[in-house]
This record gives C-alpha cells, structure tokens and sequence, in this order.
C-alpha cells in the first residue's frame, strides 16, 4: 500500500506595526514574521524602517538585535528623513523645487490656457478649463521633463567636451530607484526629478554618467575621470544619497 504525504499549507506572511524606544528615540517599524526566513533582516526604504525575522524567535533576540543595531537604525531613519520629499499638493499656492529654489505655483484661471512659466519667485500656470489636482499635475510633470531635457542638454555641452567624450542619446527617465544610468551603447538616461535639485547636484550626475563612456565600473580609473572635472564628488555624492529619487 502506498502511503500519500500529506501536504502541508504554508504559513502565511504575518504584519504587526510596531513601535519601540531605541536610545533617545522613539520610532514605529512594520515587522514581518515568515516561516522562510532564518535570520532578522532590517531594511529601510520610502516605508520606513521594515523588520524580518523567522516565524518562532524569541522577542528577546527581536529587541536584542534592534538595540545592537540602533546606531544604524536612527543614523539610516535620520537620512530618509532629510531626503524625504514632501508631497505636492496641486494646487494654487504649491510649492515648487526648481533648480534648487522653491517656486510658488499660481494657477490663474483665464479664457486662453497656457503652459506654465516662471515669473519672478512665482511658477504661473494659465488654465481655461475645470481646474483638477490632476490636471495640474499632468501639466506642471509635462514642464518639469521639458525643463529637464533642456537643462541636461546644456550640462552635457559643457562637460562632454571637457572630458573628451560624446553620448548617442539623451533620454529623460522616470526610474523609481535611480538619477541615472548609462549603457553600453552610449545611451545617457536622467531622471527628470534630478530638475528639482540644485546646479551642482544636476553636474555631479550628469558627469558621473558621461565617465561612465570611459570606464563602465565604478573602478579608481572611473573615480579619477569623475575628479578631473569634479574635485568636490565624494561630498556632492553624500548629499545624494540623502534623498529619495523622486
């Protein structure tokens, strides 16, 4: 006679939110308990700070791990912090981040629409129809990659020459995770939101892609290229790091 196994239903993924005082700080964390898992995993992203850990351990090496990591923990949550961009809220009296100044949106109703221009400390935009937070969007998103295309054209003109190389294609990207990339082809792609920062911040990258035409790696070679054009990188690069792509 054979004998059938029976199968046993995986344990699902439990969700707790949670909250706790490490050194003088009192956070909330999401933790996530699985029965794959072997170890405590602490990652933090756009949610914050995310706990993993195995299905059975003990609450005492849960708070255990967390103090040893405290250090990490706040120092990491302090950065998202910082780098966290505040949600636009569309409409008349918005604050906009250009170039990295804030520009006031105004939305002026007219009989002739037209598409939004920078007057004095003010981004004007002309609408002729129902105005809506969706509208407005769309067509403020619609200025930014504009803008963006334009000013990464002109930063590429300066430097491309400087450091004695030339992409195939400029792309203006809307990638979640990164300000830019390069491809083996040539083919430069920056995030548009990079318009919302400052000059220097804008060079940093677009430089750091165009070496990339000269060395693919992040090698000391590629860092020495970067250098040649941009002694202050390491600092520019910290200060990017510190805030959330888009």
């Amino acid at each position: 006679m054979m004998l059938l196994r029976s199968r046993t239903k995986p344990v699902p993924l439990a969700v707790e939110q949670r909250s706790l005082q490490l050194a003088d700080k009192h956070i909330s964390y999401t933790l996530k308990r699985s029965s794959k898992r072997r170890s405590i995993g602490l990652r933090i992203d756009e949610r914050g700070l995310t706990v993993s850990m195995p299905l059975r351990t003990s609450e005492k090496w849960l708070h255990s791990v967390l103090q040893d990591k405290a250090s990490w923990v706040l120092d990491r949550l302090e950065s998202w912090q910082a780098g966290k961009l505040t949600p636009v809220v569309w409409q008349d009296g918005a604050s906009i981040p250009f170039r990295g100044e804030v520009f006031t949106l105004r939305v002026v109703p007219d009989k002739v629409a037209a598409p939004p221009r920078l007057q004095g400390e003010d981004l004007v935009l002309q609408l002729n129809r129902v105005v809506t937070e969706q509208r407005i969007e769309k067509l403020v998103s619609q200025w930014y990659r504009e803008q963006a295309l334009q000013v990464f054209e002109e930063c590429i003109a300066h430097f491309a020459p400087l450091m004695e190389v030339a992409p195939s294609t400029i792309r203006v990207s809307s990638a979640r995770t990164q300000w830019g990339s390069c491809s083996a082809r040539g083919v430069i792609s920056l995030n548009w939101h990079l318009v919302k920062l400052s000059l220097p911040l804008i060079d940093y990258v677009v430089i750091h892609e165009l070496a990339h035409l000269k060395e693919m790696n992040h090698s000391a070679a590629f860092w020495k290229v970067v250098e040649g054009v941009c002694p202050d990188h390491k600092e520019l690069r910290k200060q990017l790091r510190s805030i959330r792509v888009g």
